[in-house]
């Protein structure tokens, strides 16, 4: 089983003061279910309901009364009310207006109870079907697919795994871990892929896994609209937009579609919703705080690279290359560093940034900008030499800091730099794997 680092945040929203009911979202089948399940040992009573059986959801419909409610589902499943710490499991949710509604009576008159609700597309059809969550009565936290550092668990890999937890790679090992975190890049972050790949470490025998996957997502189409034009817009999207993974994009024509810019864009928001993607606008931002400019064609990423790379039939081209930065022109490089940057966070509100200058003619880009603390942190997924980074450079100069980072596949080491303009910058060389240490390393460079 793979151990998931987010069980710590669990363990703090069970010990916090003012505990409310809490949501997890994240897509289907990134692991939810498992995840409660695991946390669930350490309460005296677990009480796992799924309201897509009509059994366990009947029991929202026969009382607002919390301590009836209670008794009823005890009684349902069989189980004794005895002493002890209690974690009630609501699983989809969505499928139930009545039991969210009755959310904000276990804060108000059970806070003893602690609760944890999840479902399969949670945001997106509970706005079909005009549902909401009682506003200041929950809180929520996102689980996104498996970090690096929970792929070398689920591999067994735990002596490598060490290593870069504790930012101890030495360079007799570089390569080792670099060939760990290429299979990373190749198999992905979604659990049912790594448990299939770590019985065989063969790719192949994953097909079924991704192809199950792929399906599951193309079957809930029809539940992300009531719109059957908006429906086979979202189909669109699911069926060619794999390919344009960490590309930037026009909503015009998508896909060689005949949509228009307004259907797709909002096609792509409903699909955001279910967090399979996310649209990233560029900012031409050097110090927070960082606004996107929505007037500009976003970059698009999808929830996995390892879905990415099988959608897009380009696995062959990641396990034989020496560089993950010479696949794909560099955008499975790009688009498993952006997976990386948010796979350590359970914030909901999270999203990635990138920067453009702003200037007439000019395409200076770089990959990521980074917020750490008060200061916005340039990411270049690149290798090669310091004075191919010319976007890199530009945005330095206008920065009001001193410090860059090169994501690349050579080991850690950091350069001093000096810009066209004179300005002097440290250069921290970060390789893939320790890309989900970013803020312990600029601690470290830092201060």
């Amino acid at each position: 089983m793979i151990r998931r680092l987010t069980i710590h945040k669990l363990r703090e929203w069970r010990y916090s003061e003012d505990r409310k009911p809490l949501i997890i979202r994240g897509v289907r089948q990134v692991g939810k279910t498992t995840l409660v399940k695991e946390f669930a040992k350490e309460f005296d009573t677990f009480l796992h309901l799924n309201l897509e059986r009509s059994k366990d959801s009947e029991l929202f419909e026969q009382t607002d009364d919390v301590g009836q409610l209670l008794q009823s589902i005890y009684f349902h499943k069989k189980q004794e009310q005895k002493d002890g710490s209690v974690l009630l499991f609501i699983d989809e949710i969505q499928n139930s207006k009545k039991a969210v509604a009755m959310l904000r009576y276990f804060y108000e008159e059970a806070p003893e109870i602690h609760v944890i609700v999840a479902g399969s597309l949670l945001e997106t059809v509970m706005d079909v079907r005009k549902i909401s969550f009682p506003v200041g009565r929950v809180e929520f936290m996102s689980l996104r697919p498996c970090s690096f550092l929970e792929f070398l668990g689920g591999l067994g890999e735990d002596f490598d795994k060490e290593l870069v937890e504790n930012f101890s790679v030495e360079s007799v090992v570089h390569d080792r871990v670099m060939r760990l975190f290429r299979e990373y890049v190749l198999v992905g972050g979604m659990p049912a892929v790594i448990v299939q790949y770590a019985k065989k470490r063969d790719i192949l025998s994953c097909a079924s896994v991704f192809n199950s996957l792929l399906q599951a997502y193309k079957d809930d189409v029809e539940k992300y609209t009531s719109s059957k034009t908006m429906v086979k817009v979202i189909r669109t999207i699911m069926d060619y937009g794999w390919q344009s993974a960490a590309e930037t994009i026009s909503f015009e024509g998508f896909g060689g579609s005949n949509y228009r810019s307004r259907e797709m864009s909002e096609a792509f928001q409903i699909i955001a919703k279910a967090m399979l993607t996310e649209l990233v606008y560029p900012t031409s931002d050097t110090q927070v705080p960082i606004l996107p400019n929505f007037k500009k064609r976003p970059k698009l990423l999808w929830v996995d690279t390892g879905i990415v790379n099988y959608a897009s039939k380009v696995q062959n081209d990641v396990f034989s290359a020496k560089d993950i930065c010479d696949v794909w022109r560099g955008r499975i490089a790009e688009h498993i560093v952006a997976q990386e940057l948010v796979a350590y966070d359970n914030d909901i509100s999270l999203r990635h940034n990138y920067w453009r200058r702003d200037k007439e003619g000019s395409d200076a880009e770089v990959d990521f900008l980074y917020q750490f603390k008060s200061l916005v942190v340039p990411i270049e997924v690149k290798s090669g030499h310091n004075a191919k980074l010319k976007s890199l450079h530009l945005f330095m100069e206008k920065a009001t800091h001193a410090i860059a980072i090169r994501v690349w596949s050579n080991p850690y080491s950091v350069d001093n730099v000096i810009t066209m303009g004179g300005k002097q910058f440290k250069l921290i060389n970060v390789p893939f794997y320790y890309v989900g240490q970013i803020e312990r390393i600029l601690e470290k460079e830092l201060y």
